[in-house]
């Protein structure tokens, strides 16, 4: 049996406790690094990790780690990554791989010059309905693909837009911070988007963020389908809903909730999906909510890949393609 993979990893923030505590259980978190003081301190107390305030000086220092776990704001995933890279060392990288395709493809470029994996985090695939329905898409158990109704109905008031968040150069927006991991899935899912066409308002937090606060975007597939998306962070005072609706030639499904954890209902022609796991609780951090917690199996697959020669269940490819779509969508205003 392997000894333990060591891990650094740099931002400090609200995300990064989720990744502490699954380092901790699966690994070994040596170092951690943010530019603010306090959080470097704190999270390396929880942990006996070391605390740097300088990436460059905790990649230069300490050589014994394998992984850096990225969960600075979006704005940094692509230099933080690529220095990382470079000082050869692999990467995990939080949502969204980067806020632009550019970087997607340097970060793509600098694993490959460094020969390092660069993983992406798609935990939402790991949903108990939503692997299930994609098994009964991958097995043709739906037919063809028609159409696709993605709807992202959540709270985040201006309390949680404070230091980076809500500003177009760290944060990117909405479809990028809030929704990448549903975007993601509606790729997973029906395929490659051929044209968006979207309206967007910033209705509610004017002043407040610099980008849209609402959206409604029409996706035409490559394969044929076409799908709709419905997002907003306004609902008032809490998330209501996170749900995808499928049509193919053979069924119709709903995966709702507030997260994708519930199956609403299926019509699948001689089939019916069964005997689902509940699955992981939500992120919660407090005042809001995000996604269903599933980084445990992100890091398990990780640890599968670099000790077994696993198969990687989310790639950067994944990563860069969840960018590329969230990139047309923004570009067709």
């Amino acid at each position: 049996m392997r000894s333990k993979i060591n891990f650094g990893m740099v931002g400090c923030g609200r995300i990064a406790q989720r990744h502490a505590e699954h380092i901790d259980k699966k690994g070994q978190l040596v170092a951690v690094c943010d530019v603010v003081k306090e959080k470097a301190d704190k999270l390396a107390g929880i942990y006996r990790a070391k605390a740097y305030y300088s990436l460059e000086e905790m990649l230069a220092t300490e050589k014994s780690i394998e992984v850096i776990s990225i969960c600075s704001p979006n704005g940094l995933h692509a230099e933080h990554a690529i220095k990382s890279l470079r000082a050869g060392f692999h990467v995990l990288c939080e949502k969204p791989m980067a806020i632009s395709v550019p970087d997607c493809g340097r970060m793509i470029q600098a694993a490959e010059q460094s020969n390092k994996r660069l993983f992406a985090i798609k935990q939402n695939r790991y949903n108990p309905p939503v692997a299930a329905v994609k098994k009964a898409i991958d097995e043709g158990r739906l037919g063809k693909i028609l159409s696709i109704q993605l709807s992202c109905f959540w709270n985040r008031n201006a309390d949680y837009y404070k230091e980076w968040k809500g500003t177009k150069n760290m944060d990117g927006g909405t479809l990028f911070t809030q929704f990448s991991h549903f975007i993601d899935l509606v790729y997973w899912m029906v395929g490659d988007v051929r044209k968006a066409q979207a309206y967007f308002g910033n209705l509610a937090h004017q002043g407040v963020i610099e980008f849209e606060d609402t959206g409604v975007v029409i996706l035409e597939f490559y394969n044929g389908a076409i799908g709709t998306i419905n997002y907003t962070v306004n609902s008032y005072r809490q998330n209501m809903e996170g749900s995808l609706t499928i049509f193919g030639e053979k069924g119709t499904v709903k995966i709702g909730g507030q997260y994708l954890n519930e199956l609403e209902y299926q019509q699948i022609e001689g089939y019916t999906i069964e005997n689902l796991p509940e699955g992981n609780r939500p992120n919660n951090y407090g005042t809001y909510v995000g996604s269903m917690s599933n980084h445990d199996k992100v890091y398990d697959n990780l640890i599968e890949v670099l000790q077994h020669n696993a198969t990687i269940t989310t790639s950067s490819f994944d990563g860069l393609k969840t960018v590329e779509i969230i990139d047309k969508i923004y570009s067709s205003r």
